[in-house]
């Protein structure tokens, strides 16, 4: 199972609703299914930055899952994902790489 790093950005082109009770019920709705997507593990860790209009979200599962999470936002929420490769296995396949590199050279 994956790791990625998805940021979030307001989208400013989406209709947001006038009336105030309607603003209230999307924002409600946005806040219940993040609240969902937190209960059953697929965000980790969800945090928005001091601009007020994006935010960010650790999730854990395969790319389909972040395609199906990055769609519940839309269209009022942008998204951009990036994978997250552990430390260690970048190392690792770095110093592999390296090996190869110095044993070629010979």
């Amino acid at each position: 199972m994956s790791r990625y790093l998805a940021l979030w950005h307001w989208n400013t082109a989406a209709q947001w609703p006038t009336d105030p009770s309607e603003s209230s019920k999307l924002t409600e709705n946005i806040f219940a299914a993040i609240d969902d997507l937190i209960k059953k593990g697929e965000i980790e860790e969800l945090g928005f930055f001091p601009d007020g209009g994006s935010a960010y979200a650790i999730c854990r599962g395969q790319s389909t899952d972040m395609y199906r999470i990055s769609g519940i936002l839309q269209p009022y929420m942008l998204s951009e994902v990036h994978e997250i490769i552990p430390y260690e296995k970048v190392k690792e396949i770095a110093s592999a790489m390296m090996r190869a590199m110095v044993e070629k050279a010979k």
